[in-house]
C-alpha cells in the first residue's frame, strides 16, 4: 500500500515523514479497501516514568478524496504523582491548534518553530530505529 498525501495542509510536513509512513505500510498487504483512517503508534519499549526514554508518538492520517492528510501528531509523556501518559505536544492539522503541556496553545512563529523542532527530532529518532511501530486501520 502506497499513500499519496495532500500537500496543501494547514502545516507543512517533511517528505521524510511521509516516506516513513509509506515505508511502515510496505509489508502490510491485507488492508481492506475503503479505509478512512490509519493510526501509527511509535513507542520506545524501554520508556517508563522511572527510567525515562523516548516519548511515544501517535500519528493519525485520514483519507480525503483519495488523498491522505494528517489529522494529528501527538507526543505523550508520563506525568503526575501516579504517572500516566498525557499529551505533551499535540499538533492538530484539522483545527490548526498546537498544544503543549506546559505552555498551552501556541500560535505564530513559536508554534511553527515547535512543529519544526518536534518533527525534526521525531524523524531522527525513527531513523535511528528507536521505536517499535504498530499500525491500525479504520
Amino acid at each position: 500500500m502506497k499513500l499519496t498525501f495532500n500537500k496543501s495542509q494547514r502545516f507543512a510536513v517533511p517528505e521524510r515523514l511521509t516516506a516513513i509512513l509509506n515505508s511502515e505500510l510496505t509489508d502490510i498487504d491485507n488492508v481492506e479497501p475503503g479505509i478512512n483512517g490509519i493510526t501509527f503508534n511509535f513507542s520506545d519499549d524501554d520508556y517508563s516514568a522511572e527510567r525515562g526514554g523516548f516519548h511515544p508518538v501517535e500519528v493519525r492520517i485520514i483519507n480525503s478524496d483519495n488523498l491522505w492528510m494528517f489529522e494529528y501528531i501527538t507526543d505523550f509523556s508520563f506525568q503526575g504523582a501516579y504517572p500516566e501518559l498525557v499529551k505533551d505536544i499535540d499538533v492538530c492539522f484539522l483545527t490548526g491548534q498546537i498544544y503543549t503541556l506546559y505552555s498551552g496553545c501556541l500560535q505564530g512563529d513559536s508554534a511553527r518553530e515547535l512543529i519544526d523542532l518536534f518533527l525534526s527530532n521525531f524523524i531522527s529518532y525513527v531513523e535511528a530505529n528507536i521505536f517499535t511501530v504498530t499500525v491500525g486501520f479504520d
